[in-house]
């Protein structure tokens, strides 16, 4: 794995890592995108109410509730797809996640703004792990404070990009428009929550 330093971020990039654990990521991708409940939600945003530019599915253990922008997520349950990537990610890693967020960005328009997955409820000694299916796209990233240059990684079919603490307590991150982009990306971003 390339590691990436900066002062309090460290990452953990995995080129093609789940063609390396014998993952089709296409028929994946396409499990996901038929058998997911996905939505569009409304989110507030400065005190307004916008649909997020991109489609999401929550799944997670009971009891494991996320909220982010003003909204509670609906918990769906882990398809067989899915468990077996968190087992493959708890014998690679050690770490028993009990929570998914998935982005789906149907094309280049669907985007992701600045942020820190930093909610009260996520376990900030554990690391946030993402994988990414179909279309590359850039992955920005900007210190919330200091002097640092921004910088991407690019993210690819198959990536694993792992962030460690205590990245995002300095750190944000953000998946920008493309307009040149027309395939479709699958992100799935593995979290440890704490039970309510």
């Amino acid at each position: 794995m390339i590691r990436i330093e900066r002062s309090g971020l460290q990452l953990r990039h995995g080129v093609a890592w789940l063609q390396q654990q014998g993952i089709q990521t296409p028929q994946l991708r396409q499990a996901l995108s038929l058998g997911l409940a996905w939505e569009q939600p409304l989110v507030i945003v400065y005190g307004k109410q916008h649909r997020t530019p991109r489609l999401t599915c929550w799944v997670a253990d009971p009891g494991c509730a996320y909220r982010y922008s003003g909204l509670q997520q609906a918990i769906h349950p882990w398809t067989a797809e899915l468990e077996i990537l968190r087992q493959l990610l708890l014998d690679q890693l050690g770490v028993r996640f009990n929570s998914l967020l998935l982005n789906r960005y149907r094309d280049g328009a669907d985007r992701m703004g600045w942020h820190a997955d930093d909610e009260p409820e996520l376990d900030d000694l554990a690391p946030i792990v993402s994988l990414s299916l179909g279309a590359a796209r850039d992955l920005r990233f900007r210190p919330r404070h200091g002097s640092e240059a921004a910088f991407a990684v690019r993210l690819g079919d198959g990536d694993l990009l792992v962030m460690d603490p205590p990245s995002q307590r300095h750190w944000q991150h953000a998946l920008p428009p493309r307009a040149r982009v027309r395939q479709e990306r699958i992100n799935l971003t593995f979290r440890v929550i704490r039970p309510t």
